[in-house]
């Protein structure tokens, strides 16, 4: 199987991605995939039911993941013998937006999982001076990272970024006393010092 990512939005998707979709005899994704790349899919087209069942796909389909595939994204599902294209994920586009190095960013996925591993790692990488780059879940966003910046006394810029490529793209700035405010489930957080 390929595991091609659509990128975070319109527009954000790899020549190779796009080569692999418009190739592909069956094409898998969520509705969200599918859409991003409809206008690349010239074979059959199926929404993903159960993500723990890609291995069971044929040889020669394409699942679309969104973002990158390897950023919380579909390729943790690859097997040894499938390919992962990139897709350009919501932290390059933040990072772009904002002029924000990625040599000094740790990036941190709490996105449909216990948001108690993706904290510990927060608390780790703040205290070691690093910018942070974070999918949120809903348990854990903003809120909460002000309480953990507040409890490390550690004065950030907050932004949250949302529908990163698509036309109602937002960036929203704040700071620990004025944090911004999520408008969309779309989004992403970057903490900068």
């Amino acid at each position: 199987m390929i595991i091609a990512g659509v990128g975070v939005g319109p527009n954000m998707m790899t020549q190779e991605a796009i080569e692999a979709i418009r190739n592909a005899s069956v094409v898998y994704g969520s509705g969200r995939s599918i859409e991003l790349a409809e206008p690349y899919i010239d074979g059959s087209v199926h929404e993903i039911e159960n993500y723990r069942e890609l291995h069971l796909l044929p040889r020669d389909a394409v699942v679309l993941s969104t973002g990158d595939p390897m950023f919380s994204g579909l390729g943790k599902f690859a097997g040894k013998d499938d390919m992962i294209i990139p897709g350009i994920s919501s932290l390059q586009v933040a990072c772009s937006r904002l002029g924000v190095s990625m040599t000094n960013l740790t990036a941190i996925t709490a996105h449909g999982r216990d948001p108690t591993p993706a904290r510990k790692l927060l608390v780790q990488e703040l205290e070691l001076g690093k910018n942070i780059f974070m999918l949120p879940a809903t348990s854990f966003g903003v809120p909460e990272i002000v309480t953990v910046l507040r409890e490390l006394e550690i004065d950030a810029r907050i932004y949250v970024c949302e529908r990163s490529g698509y036309p109602d793209e937002r960036i929203a700035g704040g700071t620990v006393s004025e944090p911004p405010v999520a408008g969309s489930i779309l989004h992403c957080l970057m903490i900068v010092r």
